[in-house]
């Protein structure tokens, strides 16, 4: 068994060793090797507390194989209610990953995941009827630090590693069942498919690696028309190409918690990319908006702020009100203009407008909020006329209209930001207290 620790030159590894045979591979292999490549290495080891005894017995004896062969083991031990399941036990286990990694005790965790566990992971997610992205099979997470070295050795290799340096191990009882999909698909059949297809489990490898290309090739195309907010939700930008955008829409789905989504609703947030804009569907607690640029999504709670608006005066002094996109601050006082500048990054400050009022001219019901139908505005200099006649005649570009945030009284625009503000609230000879409001400048962004 040969494996390739060139690519770990100089870092700390902590191997995650349950005792059983696999993970005992490994950390042999590494005790072995470290000093070849300078690896400062340690082992880490959870006890679930699910299998009692057993499972005392196995966190035994890692810790004492390691302090026979001059290992630091970190050991950690479930005291909490009994898991109810496996993914359970796994967060708590990553938990403990994280932990070490942040104590700056190890740099990375490597893992024990072989070949043979990639092909049950491929197959097992083929079954389920998954995308290219679930039979990309197991890899390194560099967004959690972790490695699996063993991932291009067969499980017969590991046996004969075991065998021929007598590396002791533990079994736990309950690989031996078939109670866990992954344990029938381990005992029955890959057995038989190699028996049918000789070097299958190899093959299947070298498939999900190939897919892992593609599924990279895919995420950078997603990144080109997925746009993340300042005003909270996403933008995925018009595509036409289904592929990617459903891929898009995939990815936001994630992020709001949505798994059972179903082909018809993306489909139908598809095809609203030639609908009118202003159009919306309702799903999931989500809401996509078609706009001018593509599709916009949001949860309903945020859609409902955005709508209704937040009250102005709660929001006095804030650096950012954070799901109106473009508002910088809202500073009560004139002094604190420049500490709200020096808040902005140089990119920011590129495209941004001051516009000063008086803010003991701004009524109490007011709030911020983005464009609504019968919307007024009385310009600079007197004369009221609506809103989007004010927008048309100062040339708002269009794609810029339904994001400007606006303080309103009811109907009554006060200041549309980045633009004016009302002929209501302007500086005078009795004004007391100078309000700012800092935007950014639609004809700059």
């Amino acid at each position: 068994m040969n494996i390739d620790l060139s690519l770990y030159k100089n870092k700390k590894i902590c191997v995650a060793a349950s005792g059983g045979k696999d993970s005992m591979c490994l950390l042999h292999y590494l005790i072995l090797h470290s000093k070849e490549y300078n690896i400062t290495l340690s082992a880490l080891n959870c006890d679930h507390a699910i299998r009692g005894e057993e499972s005392e017995r196995d966190s035994a004896f890692v810790r004492e194989y390691c302090a026979t062969n001059g290992v630091l083991c970190h050991f950690f031990k479930w005291e909490g209610e009994r898991f109810s399941d496996e993914g359970l036990a796994r967060s708590w286990r990553l938990c403990c990953y994280k932990k070490v990694i942040t104590e700056g005790k190890a740099d990375l965790i490597a893992t024990a995941h072989h070949m043979n566990d990639n092909a049950e992971t491929v197959l097992f997610n083929l079954a389920r009827g998954a995308s290219l992205s679930g039979v990309t099979g197991i890899s390194d997470c560099p967004s959690m630090n972790l490695i699996r070295p063993l991932i291009g050795v067969t499980r017969e290799e590991i046996d004969e590693y075991i065998k021929e340096n007598g590396v002791p191990f533990v079994q736990d009882a309950t690989n031996f069942t078939d109670d866990y999909t992954r344990n029938k698909l381990r005992h029955n059949v890959l057995p038989e498919l190699e028996k049918a297809v000789p070097g299958a489990v190899k093959n299947i490898y070298r498939f999900s690696r190939l897919a892992a290309e593609d599924e990279e090739y895919f995420k950078r195309q997603v990144n080109k028309v997925l746009v993340k907010r300042a005003d909270g939700g996403y933008l995925i930008k018009s595509c036409t190409e289904p592929v990617i955008f459903k891929r898009a829409l995939r990815r936001v789905l994630t992020e709001y918690g949505k798994k059972d989504f179903t082909a018809a609703q993306m489909r139908t947030v598809y095809e609203m990319q030639w609908l009118n804009c202003g159009k919306r569907f309702a799903f999931l607690g989500l809401v996509a908006v078609r706009e001018e640029s593509g599709i916009a999504l949001c949860s309903q709670a945020e859609k409902s702020i955005a709508d209704e608006g937040v009250p102005f005066f709660e929001n006095l002094n804030c650096d950012r009100t954070a799901f109106y996109c473009g508002v910088l601050a809202c500073a009560e006082l004139i002094k604190n203009l420049d500490g709200a500048l020096a808040k902005l990054s140089d990119e920011e400050k590129k495209g941004v407008k001051v516009l000063k009022f008086d803010i003991d001219k701004i009524p109490e019901s007011a709030v911020i909020r983005f464009k609504k139908s019968g919307d007024k505005f009385t310009k600079f200099g007197g004369g009221t006329k609506s809103l989007g006649d004010y927008l048309t005649n100062k040339k708002v570009p269009q794609s810029r209209r339904e994001k400007l945030p606006l303080v309103c009284d009811g109907e009554e625009v006060l200041i549309v930001g980045g633009v004016e503000i009302s002929d209501k609230i302007k500086l005078c000879e009795k004004t007391n207290r100078v309000g700012v409001f800092i935007c950014l400048d639609p004809f700059n962004n």
